[in-house]
């Protein structure tokens, strides 16, 4: 029996020793601009859902879902967050193309986990997602008005929509076209 103890230790020890080696070593990639595996990708949403639901604390959204409060959400969504997340004019937005894992787009797909989570990610952000902790920035009542805009999102009033549009002549912003490479010129 002790021999069997002593080579699951081994096991594990080697099967870390040999992690550590991968990473410290520059073995594992960790550009943006290269997709994850799926396996990358399935531990890390894992592991944010289960943290997520693991300290995000109990409580109810204090904001009533009145047109004040979603216009107030919405202009603090079109200051901080717009950028990442999206317009209804600009649902994917290039900046937000630009990460990996993907910055959700709510515009093309509303936020499904409950109040008090979106609440928990938009205060603490997520590490080494790009998701800033506004709580450094935003009040938590601001915060709770963000949530209830986004719990709104796919059924905003009219004059909420009003303030996420472009200014009236203004032409949406398209992708900056890549950089071209300067032609070498032979001598």
């Amino acid at each position: 029996m002790k021999a069997f103890l002593f080579g699951i230790i081994l096991t594990l020890f080697v099967l870390a020793s040999g992690g550590y080696f991968l990473l410290k070593s520059g073995r594992v990639s960790f550009n943006a601009d290269q997709a994850p595996s799926a396996t990358e990708r399935h531990l890390a949403m894992s592991a944010v859902d289960a943290s997520t639901e693991r300290n995000a604390p109990e409580q109810k959204n204090p904001v009533p879902t009145d047109e004040a409060d979603l216009i107030a959400g919405a202009q603090l969504y079109l200051n901080h967050c717009a950028g990442c997340h999206g317009l209804p004019s600009n649902p994917e937005s290039p900046f937000g193309r630009s990460f990996n894992p993907p910055v959700p787009a709510f515009f093309k797909e509303a936020p499904d986990m409950p109040e008090n989570q979106n609440f928990y990610i938009i205060q603490h952000g997520i590490r080494w997602s790009g998701m800033p902790a506004w709580s450094k920035t935003l009040n938590d009542g601001q915060i709770w008005q963000l949530v209830t805009f986004l719990s709104n999102v796919q059924k905003l009033p009219p004059s909420v929509l009003k303030e996420l549009a472009p200014p009236a002549g203004a032409a949406l912003e398209a992708a900056p076209a890549a950089p071209t490479a300067p032609a070498m010129q032979m001598h």
